[in-house]
């Protein structure tokens, strides 16, 4: 069994529908965290913004506060059929 080797250091990923009001529900996973008062960082990634098609979000939580996107994805919260052979080979 692997350890765990750091606390509140991950990158979580939401992978959605365009146009299902899933912004709205990732926006306030990240606001939930930063409240906690972890150091947040969400990018929204359209590929498009036609309903329908996939959005992916994205969340660093880093206890050392960085902004900045990372390699390698820690959660995946793959909801959207269509893309979910991508997210699965992301991971």
């Amino acid at each position: 069994m692997k350890t765990i080797q750091s606390v509140n250091d991950f990158v979580i990923k939401f992978a959605n529908v365009n146009g299902t009001g899933s912004a709205s529900a990732n926006h306030l996973f990240a606001k939930a965290l930063f409240r906690m008062g972890l150091p947040v960082c969400p990018k929204n990634i359209f590929p498009s913004n036609i309903q329908g098609l996939p959005t992916r979000y994205e969340v660093r939580v880093s206890e050392k506060g960085y902004l900045g996107r990372r390699g390698g994805v820690d959660i995946m919260l793959s909801v959207n059929p269509q893309s979910m052979p991508q997210d699965i080979q992301e991971l």
